[in-house]
């Protein structure tokens, strides 16, 4: 006769977090900095096709770190979320809070039943009409929701990433300034640390960068590309 096999709980619940931070490790880091103007995400991403950043509403953005598939899924979601509840209700209705807090729930779901956890990490963030009313909220993969302030890295050695963030970041950055301190921080990984050489570069063309506009109606979020985000990289004479 067998003996059934048997896992604690405790273990089981560590070897699904050791499992999905490895997961979120692999993946290249995002970086969401609020400025003046509103906020501003950036993530190392040649691709021009799977978006990291995305606009999810009126005022609201959502960025991911893990697998791309599954947190297209929860993006998709989001969507769906805010249009239903827009359209029900009014506009302003739809609250990065309110995002935030529906996502936490499925992922902490997700977490607890399934045998496999969502290898992501999220950040929904919301403009206000003024700098002290944004909102920026980071989700882990077992649903845990962080209010953030100022600014967050999230993926791949975001431990050196945020460090870096902390030593620069004020309120009352401009555009260009919070984008130049966020790839910066992105150059500031692990592998540069490792290299002790300092930040290494990364190109405008590798970068994939948006912002959420507080001087724009309605729809705020607009991305960066081309001249417009080499400009604002440019050294400020």
């Amino acid at each position: 006769m067998s003996v059934p096999f048997y896992v604690s709980p405790e273990q089981l619940m560590k070897d699904k977090a050791d499992y999905a931070r490895k997961g979120i490790a692999r993946g290249r880091a995002v970086v969401v900095v609020a400025f003046a103007g509103g906020i501003v995400f950036a993530s190392e991403n040649p691709s021009r096709a799977l978006h990291k950043i995305s606009e999810i509403y009126d005022r609201v953005a959502f960025a991911a770190v893990g697998k791309y598939n599954e947190f297209e899924n929860l993006r998709v979601a989001g969507v769906r979320y805010a249009d239903v509840r827009g359209y029900s209700y009014d506009r302003s209705d739809v609250t990065a809070r309110g995002l935030a807090n529906a996502y936490a729930q499925t992922l902490g779901a997700i977490f607890t039943t399934e045998s496999k956890p969502y290898e992501v990490e999220i950040v929904v963030a919301e403009v206000g009409t003024r700098p002290e009313a944004d909102q920026i909220y980071r989700l882990t993969y077992d649903g845990s929701v962080a209010d953030e302030h100022g600014y967050v890295a999230m993926g791949g050695s975001a431990e050196q990433i945020a460090a870096k963030l902390g030593e620069r970041w004020h309120a009352g950055l401009s555009l260009a300034e919070a984008l130049q301190l966020a790839v910066e921080a992105l150059g500031s990984d692990a592998a540069a640390e490792a290299a002790g050489q300092g930040p290494r570069p990364i190109a405008a063309d590798q970068l994939e960068v948006a912002v959420l506009d507080r001087a724009r109606e309605r729809r705020t979020f607009r991305r960066l590309t081309g001249p417009t985000l080499a400009g604002l990289l440019a050294p400020q004479g």
